[in-house]
This record gives C-alpha cells, sequence and structure tokens, in this order.
C-alpha cells in the first residue's frame, strides 16, 4: 500500500510540473499573439488543418509570412534542446539575417529555423528561456525585413499625398527613396492591395495626364475619385501647377475656390460673374 501510494504521489507531482509548464507555455503564446495583433493588427491564421496548433502571421499587403508559432515536442528539436523529448513546446519562427542565426545557433533557446530556411530563418523557444521583451525584438526586426521594400516604399509614399493633390510617379518615386523607378510605381500601383487606404488615383503621369481605362475600376474611374477629392480635371489632364504636391498654396486654394463654385450648378451665375470681375 505504501509502494502504491509513493507512486500515485509520484505521477501526480509529474502531472501538475507538466500541467504547470503546458500554462506557461500558452501564456507566452498569448503574449506574443496580443503583442503582433496590438502593434501590427495582425491576426494569427491556422492553414494547416493537420497540425491545429500552427498558426502563423503575415503582412497584409505583400502576403509574407514574418513569423510562425508552433507546439513541437522537444525530441524532434535536435540535440540542443534540453527537457523531456516528448514533452511539448511553443516555438516561433521568425527572420533573421544569416549571420545572427549562425551566431545564436547552439545557444540556449535558439536554433536555425525548423523546417524552414535555415539560412533566413531563425526558431526561439517561448519556454522562459529567452526573455519576452528579446522575442519582440526578433519579431519587429523579421517584420521590417519583410516590409521593407521598394513596393512598400512606394505604397507609404502614396499614402503621404493628401486630400485634393496630386503627384507624379516620377515625385512618388522620389518620396519612396529611388528617382528612378518610376516604372515600379506604376507596376506597383496597378497591383494597389488596398485601394481604399491607398490612394493610388492621386497618381498622374508626368504631364497630369490620367491613367488609361483599365485602372481604377474602369473608363472615367480615377477622373470622378479626382473630381470627389476637389481637383479639376480638363480633357483627362490634371494642372499640376495648381494640384500637384509641388503647387503653391496660394495657387491651390484659388483653384480649388474655382472648382467649388463651378461644379455647384447653383452657383455657375456667380462663377461667372467673378470672372468678369477678374476676382478669379
Amino acid at each position: 500500500m505504501h509502494r502504491v501510494f509513493l507512486y500515485n504521489m509520484f505521477y501526480k507531482y509529474i502531472y501538475e510540473i507538466t500541467d504547470m509548464k503546458n500554462q506557461a507555455n500558452d501564456s507566452i503564446k498569448k503574449e506574443i499573439e496580443n503583442y503582433i495583433y496590438n502593434k501590427y493588427k495582425i491576426k494569427p491564421e491556422y492553414p494547416w488543418a493537420r497540425y491545429p496548433d500552427y498558426c502563423t502571421f503575415k503582412d497584409k499587403l505583400s502576403g509574407k509570412w514574418f513569423a510562425a508559432l508552433l507546439l513541437v515536442e522537444r525530441g524532434k528539436l535536435g540535440a540542443s534542446c534540453t527537457g523531456k523529448p516528448d514533452e511539448p513546446v511553443y516555438i516561433i519562427n521568425v527572420k533573421a539575417d544569416t549571420e545572427l542565426i549562425l551566431m545564436l545557433a547552439g545557444t540556449p533557446g535558439f536554433l536555425p529555423g525548423y523546417h524552414m530556411n535555415k539560412r533566413h530563418w531563425l526558431t526561439i523557444f517561448l519556454d522562459g528561456s529567452v526573455p519576452a521583451g528579446q522575442i519582440k525584438n526578433y519579431i519587429d526586426a523579421s517584420y521590417d525585413m519583410i516590409t521593407n521594400t521598394p513596393t512598400r516604399r512606394i505604397y507609404e509614399a502614396v499614402k503621404k499625398i493628401p486630400k485634393g493633390r496630386v503627384a507624379t510617379y516620377g515625385q512618388v518615386a522620389q518620396m519612396a527613396g529611388n528617382e528612378k523607378m518610376s516604372r515600379a510605381v506604376g507596376n506597383a500601383l496597378h497591383k494597389n492591395p488596398d485601394p481604399d487606404g491607398i490612394p493610388c488615383f492621386r497618381v498622374v503621369n508626368s504631364k497630369g495626364e490620367l491613367s488609361g481605362e483599365f485602372a481604377f475600376g474602369g473608363k472615367g474611374a480615377q477622373e470622378k475619385l479626382l473630381i470627389e477629392d476637389g481637383v479639376e480635371v480638363n480633357n483627362g489632364r490634371v494642372d499640376l501647377e495648381k494640384y500637384g504636391i509641388s503647387a503653391p498654396l496660394k495657387k491651390l486654394f484659388n483653384a480649388r475656390k474655382k472648382f467649388k463654385i463651378y461644379t455647384n450648378i447653383k452657383n455657375k451665375e456667380k462663377y461667372h460673374e467673378l470672372r468678369r470681375n477678374k476676382k478669379l
């Protein structure tokens, strides 16, 4: 009886320790998920029905992963992983420089990417061996690696074009850090993944001419959007001296004033009266 009692106590102790470790794993996992959502507004995706505990995080614009959370038995992670082989542990895969991966390989809590390209991905254990703050830094670095691209910089530049203004492809390229990639600007805007958030209709060519019929939803769509934005369009062209991002504010104000009066049918007589008196 005494031996049975000791066995029961022993297994109860093992169960409690395992349960505590699993709770710690889940706590760190939730902390990481909350951090990514709060900072980047990105929710985890669960792409594999066979592995319901595996989730990934990807950039909304590029569709590329920057982190993957996996629940894996320690025995599958190689000799560098300490602990019982059948004990599950959460890990996170993040993008990293090859030099950093080589430097950290073999360090407690790290190993080259598990089930990923080991030259470009780093695996971090979420078992407390690596501080949470340090893990978050690696997540941020991974996110920066996949988002700091010419296409992303183009989209960010277009977002900066204010309402009622337009920019040329060359100006957007300049704002994105490389004045020679005007053609790349056109290609990026043609594949715009977020038309509501990235106002590519505010981009025109160097003469102020609008894009072809294929863009922005069909013939006349860009013109309609610009007019709603407060920009005057004449014969498929915008006056860059009035509405360009480099145009003086005084010219822009006067142009908007004229356009606002002219587009209001009730004010057409007032418009012509002001023109005759040279007040417009």
